[in-house]
């Protein structure tokens, strides 16, 4: 690939490692420059993207503990309930994902970013309190999480954090409940794609170091700073870049 290419893959690892420690939906960055910058079939997509998850999931869940938003009870329950879920539903989604077409992925994954910045969009503008929802509800989204980011290899908190917002559940421990459970969706995940060979380990090294990177910062910016702006900015970026993916 040409080295322009190359550094504008690696700056979609950096901007998706910030927006998964910052405000949940930054996962899909890696596996949109994935699709749109390379060759890849789908599953070597879902694939290279997924398995970066392993260590950005491994890193925001050792820093948001660092900062205590793990140590809580009722924010550990969270985060064990969304692993389970992910035990089942992440190898589904692997099973899906075998059984698409690049367009089909392409329409799914734009569909997917719609989607988040929406969410992203109504939470940003939600302040009323609200009851922290039942188990039942957060297995279901993990569940659903888990099987949709199986398919197309994102990150579990690109939904689960606005998901878990919308249903009542703080910002911040929606981001330490829901790192946790992008490394049980990104080792199951690897170890379906992995079988199937659909892994690119040099381009997921690409993306994969700057994501660490990216993740430091989003943390940090996620305990420090006012998060509505980058917030925009991510709603703005998944809305241009969607049709794109859809129909590029």
């Amino acid at each position: 690939m040409p080295d322009p290419l190359l550094v504008l893959l690696a700056s979609f690892g950096l901007i998706g490692g910030i927006g998964i420690a910052a405000v949940g939906p930054g996962g899909v960055l890696p596996t949109t420059g994935l699709f749109l910058l390379t060759n890849l079939t789908p599953s070597e997509v879902a694939g290279t993207a997924i398995v970066t998850h392993v260590a950005t999931g491994a890193l925001a869940t050792a820093a948001y503990a660092r900062s205590g938003h793990l140590t809580e009870p009722h924010t550990r329950r969270a985060a064990l309930v969304l692993a389970a879920a992910a035990v089942a539903g992440a190898p589904a989604g692997v099973l899906i994902n075998s059984a698409i077409s690049s367009d089909v992925f392409g329409l799914i994954l734009a569909a997917l970013m719609v989607v988040a910045a929406a969410l992203v969009w109504r939470r940003e503008r939600r302040r009323e309190p609200s009851p922290a929802p039942p188990p039942a509800v957060v297995a279901g989204i993990g569940l659903a999480v888990a099987v949709v980011s199986g398919v197309v290899g994102i990150g579990g908190p690109m939904l689960a954090v606005p998901l878990l917002v919308a249903a009542g559940v703080p910002l911040l421990e929606s981001l330490a409940a829901a790192q946790v459970q992008s490394i049980v969706i990104a080792g199951t995940g690897t170890a379906g794609y992995l079988a199937a060979g659909a892994v690119d380990w040099p381009l997921a090294a690409l993306i994969g170091v700057p994501s660490l990177a990216g993740v430091l910062l989003g943390w940090k910016i996620a305990r420090t700073l006012p998060t509505r702006q980058l917030a925009t900015a991510l709603v703005v970026s998944l809305l241009v870049l969607a049709p794109f993916v859809a129909f590029g």
